[in-house]
C-alpha cells in the first residue's frame, strides 16, 4: 500500500484480532501512513473482527469501507477500482480473482473446486446475484447498506466466518446495488496461510454456507 501511495485516496485503518509476529509497531504503521490501529480484545475470529472494522468506520463517518485481508494473499493495486466502484454508487463490492483482469496463482485445487462448483454457485443461485469469488474478504461497502437494519451486522451471531457468506446473501436480496472487480490473489508456493483447514474447519464453513443460503442469519 505503501509503494501505491494508498494513504493518498484512503485512510488505512489496521484491525489486530491478535498478531504476534511484531508487524504493528506504532512508528511502523506511522511511516506507512497507517491513520489508526484497533486491537481486538474480545471474543471471537474473523467476523467480530470486521464487525470492530465496520463500527469504527461509521462511527468516524465514512461513507464507504474497503476491507482487505493482511496474509498478504490479495494485492492492493485493487484498491482503486473498489473505491471508484463506491463513488459509482455501488454497496457492495466484490473483488475477483475469476472475472475478466483478474489473476488466480497457487490456489490450492481443493479451494479452487470449492469456490468455482459449491460455494459461489450456491451463494448465486439464493441471492439472485452471479457470484464469482464469493469466500475471500477483498471487498467494499457502503454506509447506509451496513445501516439497514434489515441486514443488522453488528449482532453476536456473526463471529467466525459467517459475515462474509451472509452479506453475500442478503444484500442482493434487498435490492442493493452489488458489483465484482478483478483482483489478484496469490497463494505462496509450499504451506497456504490460512486459518480454515482440516475437516472440521471445511465442515464448519459448509454449514455456515447452507444457513446463509436459507435465510438463517436474517435478522
Amino acid at each position: 500500500m505503501t509503494a501505491l501511495r494508498i494513504a493518498e485516496i484512503a485512510d488505512i485503518i489496521v484491525v489486530d484480532g491478535g498478531s504476534t509476529d511484531g508487524s504493528l509497531g506504532l512508528e511502523s504503521l506511522k511511516q506507512n501512513g497507517v491513520r489508526g490501529l484497533l486491537i481486538k480484545t474480545g471474543p471471537g475470529k474473523l467476523s467480530a473482527q470486521l464487525r470492530c472494522a465496520y463500527a469504527f468506520a461509521l462511527d468516524q463517518g465514512y461513507e464507504g469501507i474497503v476491507t482487505i485481508d493482511g496474509n498478504d494473499k490479495d494485492d492492493p493495486e485493487a484498491i482503486p477500482r473498489f473505491i471508484e466502484a463506491l463513488k459509482q454508487g455501488a454497496d457492495f463490492i466484490q473483488g475477483s480473482r475469476f472475472i475478466e483482469g483478474g489473476v488466480a496463482e497457487n490456489t490450492p485445487k481443493s479451494r479452487d473446486f470449492a469456490i468455482k462448483f459449491i460455494h459461489a454457485p450456491m451463494l448465486s443461485l439464493a441471492s439472485g446475484f452471479m457470484w464469482t469469488d464469493t469466500t475471500q474478504g477483498f471487498r467494499a461497502y457502503s454506509r447506509k447498506m451496513l445501516l439497514d437494519k434489515r441486514i443488522a451486522p453488528f449482532r453476536n451471531i456473526f463471529n467466525t466466518y459467517e459475515l462474509l457468506a451472509y452479506l453475500s446473501y442478503r444484500v442482493p436480496k434487498l435490492g442493493y446495488c452489488c458489483r465484482e472487480v478483478p483482483s489478484i490473489r496469490r497463494y505462496p508456493m509450499g504451506e497456504v496461510p490460512t486459518k480454515i483447514s482440516g475437516i472440521a474447519g471445511n465442515v464448519s464453513l459448509f454449514r455456515t454456507l447452507i444457513k446463509a443460503c436459507i435465510g438463517g442469519f436474517n435478522p
